[in-house]
């Protein structure tokens, strides 16, 4: 897709998140923690902040893959607290979806084409005829990757507690019912059958419904169609816009919010949102688009 003036907008939002993770240790552990707001061209974080306690040593780590930035911390046993806080500015471009069609996959760059294959969570072969038999005789572009995105929405129930850790797309799709990560899952196994690169991702989500339980982390899927990512989320629970990028992987077992090893448990995170509006500075409220939304190029 070529940058049309006219048919393309960028607009901007700043939200300020924090996290708060509890784990109780039994052995000396390991963490690895995806919980750090993405920096690309398209997001900037303006302020953050780590504190852990006991305040253990630390490091935060760009692993090389998808550029997710990994806080990595070890501690001997009790008590394990860690809290994290961002103020983080996202530029969204905008564009009509009739204008965003997909090109060949000769044409795709090297480094988006494994995602288009299939992933732990991501069964895209078995999927393949249902997804041709559905959606094969629409026109390649933002359209068709929409139409599997309100089919994925219209077929699954949103429902806490109704899947695992190890449910996959396929397993969703027989179910009808899953949580964030489980839509993102068929969205991707199913867009990837249809020639999309695609992938996960994980975030915070300003604006979801209070109805459907406290505020937490959340995932959703990015397509590559003409020239760079583009935005779907199967839940449409939360605006488009008040999405904030934390990782970015081929399915869930890339980016993980923390991986331990070693013995403990854990309780359920506590995440919280304030979102800025200042006009004069060009920034808004998160809020749903009709248009095409990007926060990633190429």
């Amino acid at each position: 897709m070529r940058d049309d003036p006219v048919a393309t907008t960028v607009s901007r939002t700043r939200i300020r998140y924090s996290v708060d993770l509890l784990y109780d240790v039994f052995v000396p552990t390991d963490f690895i923690f995806s919980v750090h707001a993405a920096e690309t061209s398209h997001q900037r974080v303006i302020a953050e902040l780590v504190t852990l306690n006991p305040p253990v040593g630390f490091v935060v780590e760009r692993e090389p893959a998808a550029g997710n930035r990994l806080l990595r911390a070890r501690t001997d046993g009790g008590r394990f607290t860690v809290g994290y806080s961002a103020h983080v500015e996202v530029t969204h471009h905008m564009a009509d979806p009739a204008s965003v069609v997909a090109g060949p996959i000769s044409e795709l760059p090297a480094g988006v084409l494994r995602y288009l294959w299939p992933s732990r969570y991501c069964q895209t072969d078995h999927v393949q005829a249902m997804a041709w038999r559905e959606f094969g005789n629409m026109d390649a572009g933002f359209a068709q990757a929409q139409a599997v995105t309100e089919w994925v929405r219209a077929r699954i129930r949103f429902q806490v507690g109704s899947s695992g850790t190890s449910t996959s797309a396929l397993e969703t799709y027989n179910q009808g019912a899953g949580v964030c990560r489980d839509f993102a899952h068929l969205t991707i196994a199913m867009l990837r059958a249809l020639n999309y690169p695609t992938r996960f991702v994980t975030g915070v989500d300003y604006g979801a419904d209070p109805a459907l339980g406290p505020p937490d982390f959340h995932s959703y899927a990015e397509a590559f169609i003409g020239d760079r990512w583009w935005l779907f989320d199967a839940t449409g629970i939360s605006p488009l816009t008040g999405l904030i990028r934390i990782g970015t992987g081929r399915d869930a077992a890339d980016v993980a919010f923390a991986t331990m090893f070693g013995r403990c448990s854990s309780n359920m995170p506590l995440v919280s949102f304030v979102a800025d509006e200042d006009p004069a500075a060009g920034v808004t409220l998160p809020s749903h688009p009709t248009l095409a939304v990007s926060t990633a190029a190429a």
